[in-house]
């Protein structure tokens, strides 16, 4: 049997050629490396010179390859190194010391960080301008058939309002969409119950528009100013606000996948399928191209361009939404986008004819 003073390591011992398994001791006798048997029968010998030991590679278990092709295998890696290091062979893999060498992983995460950030500010945005441009239309069309869908059948429902009010609406929709870039062929409204969306109309990239019965209450009898509201959505479509968001956060998904490796599935989904739900939030930029736009259309189809600014002001009073821009936010606060507006149709209304 072998003496406790020449054991080196408990493991498990695996002829050649064979997945069978044998609980074992690694010993040493000699210039010799034995694998004995829980009898203490040996299993397998051969010179330490000859036997093949796998570098360290953090808690991997070694493997010690005898010379008749049997191994040892054995997640004692200190008693492997110590073994090692009497024998004058203490020398590490070089994967072993990079592990353990932190700095150089700091480093590694570090500009991992810097190299994604590099991306997101300077190659995502002319990615996605390059999409947008080769986009062709059926993928738009595609993109928010199924996010409607999505939205009907967690969120939305159908309206309650009565029909003298939608007619009304739907009037006003059509003389400023007939005036749009598109013309009225490209828009469709369709009319919601909003449930937990509230108050809200937004636009998804091919031209649909949905109102939520609840802002047609909460404007109360002020159709001009949901006219309004529905010119700043076309804006949205316009100018291709939705699309774009769309691919950013498609962007944003694979970058975070490029970094982090393999996140699951679930993460992917929420991820990915995310990108669609994105695009009924836009930047501070892109809120302030779509005032705009909904002010020069307005004053196009000769109809009242403060009623965007009465919308605001709206939500100051009744909703009590008195928020101020800040670096950290994404939408220009409501009170300065109230006064940007005035401010235009001032500017506008001073330029010749």
């Amino acid at each position: 049997m072998a003496s406790d003073n020449s054991a080196i390591a408990l493991g498990e011992w695996h002829p050649g050629g064979s997945s069978r398994s044998v609980p074992s001791t690694l010993a040493e006798t000699g210039e010799r490396l034995v694998v004995h048997d829980e009898t203490g029968a040996a299993l397998s010998s051969g010179k330490s010179s000859a036997v093949e030991i796998s570098p360290r590679v953090g808690a991997v278990p070694r493997r010690i390859i005898f010379p008749d092709g049997s191994l040892f295998e054995t997640s004692d890696n200190d008693a492997i190194d110590r073994f090692l290091a009497r024998k004058g062979r203490g020398r590490e893999g070089i994967i072993y010391r990079m592990e353990r060498f932190h700095p150089r992983l700091i480093a590694f995460v570090a500009a991992a960080i810097l190299l994604g950030a590099l991306i997101y500010r300077f190659a995502l945005p002319a990615l996605v301008e390059v999409a947008v441009a080769v986009t062709p239309p059926v993928v738009p069309r595609i993109m928010s058939a199924s996010t409607l869908e999505a939205l009907d059948r967690t969120v939305l429902s159908d309206s309650e309002l009565d029909e003298a009010r939608r007619g009304r609406i739907l009037e006003g929709f059509r003389a400023i969409a007939a005036l749009s870039g598109g013309g009225e062929k490209d828009y469709t409204l369709n009319f919601r119950k909003g449930g937990a969306i509230g108050a809200n109309a937004f636009a998804l990239p091919d031209g649909t528009l949905i109102l939520t019965d609840e802002l047609v209450e909460l404007a109360e009898n002020d159709t001009e100013m949901i006219v309004g509201v529905l010119a700043h959505e076309i804006g949205h479509v316009e100018l291709k606000h939705g699309l774009r968001q769309i691919y950013r956060a498609a962007g944003v998904a694979a970058l975070i996948m490029l970094i982090a490796g393999d996140i699951g599935s679930g993460a992917e989904d929420v991820l990915v399928q995310g990108g669609g739900l994105l695009s009924l939030s836009h930047s501070r930029s892109a809120e302030a191209a779509a005032d705009r736009h909904s002010v020069e259309l307005m004053m196009k189809a000769g109809r009242d361009p403060a009623a965007i600014a009465r919308f605001f002001q709206l939500l100051e009073t009744k909703l009590e939404d008195h928020s101020e821009t800040s670096m950290f936010s994404t939408h220009p606060g409501t009170p300065e986008r109230r006064e940007a507006i005035l401010d235009l149709i001032a500017e506008l209304r001073a330029q010749p004819r």
